[in-house]
């Protein structure tokens, strides 16, 4: 059956004919691809070049094993922030030694990634709560505006976290570069509201375009992204594999949460489009793309959501739209060096400009009308990003933790309504799921009912208001009422579940 399995996806990756409209919306992507993955490249602590190699190959590679046909692959600001994290504290950001560890995470990271798809474990993807995946991003959004403030203000904030670093900028007026931040203001308010245009106008690209002739002409004294060299990507194999142990655990946590954005991209397409969708196969393509990215020297990537949407209104239809994606960036590489003299501080209103819509507060409060406990996880888990900074990835353990304790808590909160029926025998109606950490303290409130009604000779508990249950409690519900038979109390149970019947019976004739 495995085989069979696997026949039956080499079947699905044989590509359609390319289209016109997978060409265009190519191009269309490359539009607002260049700034922004230069920007996410710096916010990951890498070279701005690494940016442009991390959505050449990977891109391609991607698009060889994607399972939705509009998801575009390179640098991401999640993943970009999540790679800053777990490296800042082993390396100096934009050295040798931090590229190479770069170019080791993104190899785990592509690793388990493949490993999860070709296990079949694409449930993972869906493990996440919602209200943990809301808080982290929120907090990890507020933690990427935060990391571009110094390069606006064109100040070195101090502190070894992004907070205090921009808590820094912030409190040194007086060293404020007034045209970094002028221009910066600019590209922002460029990229806003030139993006309510139609949502195929490269806004981004428009904004930095303008800002880097303003500065140029005017000779403003901005810092400038630096030499990018030039040249087609290049293979390296010289991976630091004794650090191994020390990306590991980051590894798994961003193979995780940076599959969640396009795990989410690809199921909200496919749901649109009336199109099937397949995690597995994506944890391939995206653990293929990561492995890419890592032979080329370049960092962990993802699939990115605003790429994505623009590559559908565009009109993609098939898989050759990322695959040609890849091809342009790839030729554009050799001439890289004329972006040396692009200003940061347009980069960074790139990047603010996009983590600004990540920050979903508003979803948070409302959450607490749904259901207070999820929005305390949202909460709390938004809370743990930001302490925790810049090591966000610990964030979501505490995320993880919250969540897999509210859902106890739920399980754990169960109720008993006991009345008298007509024939004088007394109805117990337990809610909520039995299981063995919750069987106690339902047993214990059907034992109390009995008691305070010694003139009760028949009970019936009905199960139609349980959820689950599962063995400790079917067995400890069957004990108890063999417990009862013998002290005069003849126990009838009612409405029990289709899935438990016949263990129930069982363990009730067997007592």
């Amino acid at each position: 059956m495995m085989i069979w399995h696997y026949v039956r996806v080499l079947n699905r990756l044989r590509p359609p004919p390319p289209q016109l409209g997978d060409f265009i919306a190519a191009a269309s992507v490359l539009m607002v691809l260049i700034p922004q993955v230069l920007a996410y490249a710096e916010l990951a602590g890498m070279p701005a070049r690494l940016g442009l190699v991390a959505a050449a190959l990977p891109a391609l590679v991607a698009a060889v094993f994607v399972s939705s046909p509009y998801l575009q692959t390179g640098p991401t600001a999640l993943t970009a922030l999540l790679v800053f994290g777990s490296l800042q504290s082993l390396a100096t950001a934009g050295t040798d030694e931090y590229i190479k560890l770069g170019m080791l995470l993104a190899l785990i990271v592509g690793l388990a990634r493949l490993a999860m798809g070709f296990l079949r474990l694409g449930v993972i993807a869906y493990f996440l709560s919602q209200p943990v995946l809301t808080g982290f991003t929120t907090g990890a959004a507020i933690l990427i505006c935060g990391s571009q403030i110094p390069k606006v203000l064109g100040v070195q904030g101090q502190g070894g976290r992004v907070l205090s670093r921009a808590w820094d900028s912030i409190s040194q007026i007086g060293e404020w570069n007034w045209s970094s931040l002028l221009l910066g203001l600019l590209a922002m308010v460029l990229i806003t509201g030139l993006r309510r245009i139609n949502p195929l106008f490269p806004a981004a690209l428009v904004a930095v375009v303008v800002g880097w002739l303003i500065s140029v002409i005017f000779n403003l004294p901005v810092q400038e992204v630096g030499d990018i060299s030039g040249g087609f990507i290049s293979f390296k194999s010289d991976f630091p594999f004794d650090r191994t142990l020390d990306l590991l655990v980051p590894g798994l946590i961003i193979a995780l949460i940076g599959f969640a954005e396009p795990a989410s991209i690809a199921r909200t397409f496919a749901a649109e489009k009336r199109e099937r969708w397949s995690a597995n196969q994506e944890f391939i393509s995206q653990g293929a793309a990561n492995i890419a990215s890592a032979f080329t020297g370049a960092f962990p990537v993802g699939g990115s959501f605003g790429r994505s949407s623009l590559n559908v209104t565009a009109g993609a239809q098939t898989r050759w739209s990322g695959f040609f994606t890849g091809v342009l960036v790839l030729l554009m590489l050799p001439f890289a060096g004329v972006l040396a003299s692009m200003p940061t501080t347009v980069l960074s209103a790139v990047v603010i400009t996009a983590a600004l819509r990540l920050i979903r507060i508003d979803r948070i409060r409302a959450m607490w009308s749904w259901s207070q406990p999820q929005s305390f996880s949202a909460a709390a888990t938004l809370v743990a990003t930001l302490a925790f900074d810049p090591r966000v990835d610990r964030a979501i353990l505490v995320g993880v933790g919250l969540s897999v304790g509210v859902h106890l808590w739920r399980e754990l909160n169960v109720y008993v309504d006991i009345d008298d029926t007509e024939d004088g025998a007394l109805r117990i109606r337990p809610h909520g799921v039995l299981w063995f950490g919750s069987i106690t303290k339902i047993s214990q409130k059907i034992l109390d009912a009995i008691a305070d009604h010694p003139d009760i000779d028949h009970v019936r508990i009905s199960l139609r208001g349980v959820g689950r249950l599962d063995l400790t409690a079917a067995g400890e519900l069957a004990e108890l009422a063999v417990d009862a038979r013998s002290n005069g109390v003849h126990v009838r149970f009612e409405g029990i579940p289709p899935h438990a019947e016949r263990l129930f019976h069982s363990i009730l004739e067997a007592n």
